[in-house]
């Protein structure tokens, strides 16, 4: 195992025999569940179950590959608010494998990384981080002499399912945008047998993966996806629809350019480029460092980098807007107070017809008017 705890493990010990040795009391445990309860969208009134299938669990193993990418992911994921990465790693899961947080290298290593694949097999989480190289044989990302595509189609035979973290992960991100120079693709490209979850973002939000491996163990499954593959509790809702500036948008109230008066009165940032309206994505709720801020709260605008391709697609940054359309109350209140008008004097036709149409019923029921053939006159005496 990866860096031995201070409070080390009892041969057979749960997860909550193993927190009790430790000291930590039954508010604090329950007061954790309640939290990834409600992160995961199961309310705080599902954490007595998450509590009782924690509290029972057996440590499961981790495998954590890292192929081409910047080392960002685990830096967020280092960052994770709470548990901490302490806790995480060395008392949530072993993490058996890391090569960055390893203090060891070389042949050692990997020999530990197949001891713990073949210990665990069919029982292990298989996290990846970065792209996988397909151009020119899998050459531009080789660690022991072997390649990218090689390790994570070994490491995902023996794995029960897959967290793949961060764009490049996700679908290739910055490696695959145009021209795509070493064939980069994301995890699910390569492999097809395996349950995987994408826990998207450049880089992803620490709790989200927190939240995932939580699930994992609570309910022996992984968490329900969207059609990308991102688990639905946690991007199941655009950034606009959750984002403290959405006030602003709807009045027309928009950032001409960074640092004016504007900017400083926290105004909406679709007009300098914002990607919020078609991002899906937890930052407003999450949020990044400890919960501290976030991109849009500290007046920069989102770049969309939990979507495929944002590299392509959603450039140039600070130009391209997404095709939405909105209310901006105060910038377009002529046009709407014409619309208004129109849709009153409509109603009021309306109104009117059905207002006719009521009394002649009534004068039918009372026979107050002769009943007439559609193909004849009126019938008189």
């Amino acid at each position: 195992m990866l860096n031995p705890s201070q409070y080390p493990w009892a041969d057979g010990d749960t997860l909550g025999q193993h927190f009790e040795s430790r000291g930590v009391t039954r508010r604090d445990f329950l007061a954790f569940c309640a939290e990834m309860a409600v992160i995961l969208g199961l309310g705080s009134a599902a954490a007595p179950r998450v509590a009782k299938a924690l509290q029972s669990v057996k440590r499961p193993s981790v495998i954590w590959l890292q192929l081409q990418e910047c080392t960002g992911c685990v830096e967020s994921v280092l960052r994770t608010a709470e548990p901490t990465i302490g806790d995480l790693l060395l008392d949530v899961v072993s993490l058996d494998y890391n090569h960055t947080l390893m203090a060891g290298a070389g042949e050692a290593v990997e020999r530990a990384k197949q001891a713990a694949m073949a210990a665990n097999k069919g029982q292990y989480l298989l996290v990846v981080t970065g792209s996988v190289p397909t151009k020119e044989d899998g050459i531009y990302t080789v660690v022991g002499g072997r390649t990218a595509k090689a390790l994570l189609e070994e490491a995902a035979s023996g794995a029960v399912a897959i967290l793949a973290l961060g764009a490049c992960a996700h679908w290739g991100s910055i490696q695959a945008a145009r021209p795509n120079p070493t064939g980069a693709v994301g995890v699910r490209e390569v492999i097809k047998d395996k349950p995987i979850v994408n826990i998207a973002g450049c880089p992803p939000i620490g709790d989200v993966v927190t939240a995932s491996v939580v699930h994992y163990l609570t309910f022996g499954r992984l968490p329900a996806v969207d059609g990308e593959g991102r688990p639905l509790f946690a991007y199941g809702k655009r950034i606009h629809d959750q984002c403290s500036r959405r006030a602003h948008f709807d009045a027309g109230q928009f950032v001409e350019a960074f640092d004016d008066e504007s900017a400083r009165k926290g105004w909406c940032l679709y007009a300098v480029g914002c990607k919020g309206p078609e991002t899906f994505s937890p930052c407003p709720i999450f949020q990044w460092n400890t919960r501290t801020s976030w991109p849009i709260g500290a007046g920069h605008p989102c770049l969309g980098c939990t979507e495929p391709f944002f590299w392509d697609t959603m450039t140039p940054f600070y130009g391209r807007l997404p095709n939405l359309g909105g209310i901006a109350v105060e910038r377009r209140v002529d046009t709407i107070g014409a619309a208004l008008a129109v849709g009153a004097a409509a109603g009021v036709a309306v109104h009117a017809t059905g207002t006719i149409l009521t009394q002649i019923r009534r004068r039918k029921a009372t026979q107050q008017i002769p009943e007439t053939s559609p193909d004849e006159g009126p019938r008189h005496g």
